[in-house]
């Protein structure tokens, strides 16, 4: 089992001191390590409009490399402006995922746009930056993995990897839409992969990933995966289709390990990460993103209210091999 030190809540915009356009939420963090420092690419939204509806924008915020819970800056403003009339980012661009080949900084991004019979629907979206990761630009006004014949909505979630010369981006794609008993629609969604030679002509490769554990409606996201002794590792997000916005039904962080990526062995009780008694993390975790520095394994993680509440950390005490968590 995966035994994780919890190092506190590291970001809350709720927290910023004087005008911030950033109101609440700090979701689907994702890191580029940098020489100096480790920037943390995460999504927040203003303040909703007059009926209650939100936007989301993609923003970061630094840390300290030789002290990972120290935030040295939050970014001014944010990194990417919604899409335009029309296109499918047009109200957000959320969740996001960074990496950095070079010069160059690539995030993949799910962009969202209202719909009347549904709240939403999404796709994934690709901006680059080359001014270090500071400003970026969608590489066109469309998406990289629209919805499709096979894949008919809610295409979003993505975390990309690059494993040797293959680009691999895991993403979700949605299943259908149920109406629950005085509620509006949910979405179902599942986790699917697809491959890339270059990071942006894809070949899906259409099946679900992880079996369901919670029931045929499961909800799942974010799967973020890395290669350690020997098997590809991925920490995953699950939920309820519904009633999820509270403990019972909401996020929780499962874990699962492969020897090609194709198939995959669920084990959510190695994952070693839970809810805490009291706080901001009490009611659910969710959308992990492991990475390295200085010799040790890192978690970050939002948590209740999806998100509302912050964005923490936590560090990997055991084990040293992975291959026998």
């Amino acid at each position: 089992m995966f035994i994780w030190q919890k190092l506190g809540k590291l970001f809350d915009p709720r927290d910023l001191n004087g005008e911030s356009w950033m109101h609440e939420f700090a979701q689907s963090p994702s890191t580029i390590v940098l020489d100096d420092r480790v920037r943390v690419y995460f999504c927040s939204r203003p303040k909703p409009d007059r009926q209650g509806l939100y936007v989301s924008y993609i923003a970061y915020l630094d840390l300290d490399r030789n002290d990972p819970t120290r935030v040295l800056r939050v970014c001014d403003a944010p990194l990417l402006p919604l899409g335009k009339l029309g296109t499918f980012d047009e109200f957000g661009t959320n969740p996001v995922s960074a990496i950095r080949i070079g010069d160059e900084v690539r995030i993949y991004y799910a962009g969202w746009t209202r719909c009347e019979s549904v709240p939403i629907n999404g796709a994934i979206g690709v901006a680059v930056s080359q001014d270090g990761g500071e400003t970026f630009k969608r590489i066109g006004p469309g998406p990289v993995i629209p919805y499709s014949p096979e894949e008919p909505f809610m295409m979003g979630s993505p975390r990309i990897r690059k494993f040797g010369d293959r680009w691999i981006l895991f993403y979700v794609s949605g299943k259908q839409w149920i109406r629950h008993e005085r509620g509006r629609p949910e979405p179902v969604y599942k986790i699917r992969m697809a491959t890339s030679v270059d990071g942006i002509h894809w070949m899906k490769h259409g099946t679900d990933l992880i079996a369901d554990r919670v029931g045929d409606d499961e909800c799942q996201a974010c799967a973020d995966v890395t290669f350690r002794d020997g098997l590809y590792h991925m920490f995953f997000s699950y939920r309820h289709s519904h009633g999820y916005k509270c403990s019972a039904g909401g996020y929780r962080i499962g874990y699962a390990r492969s020897t090609d990526m194709r198939h995959w062995s669920r084990h959510d009780e190695l994952a070693g990460m839970t809810t805490s008694a009291t706080g901001w993390d009490s009611q659910m975790v969710s959308y992990a993103h492991l990475f390295g520095l200085n010799e040790q394994c890192y978690m970050l993680y939002q948590g209740n209210g999806m998100g509302r509440e912050g964005i923490g950390l936590a560090r990997l005490m055991s084990p040293l091999d992975w291959g026998r968590p």
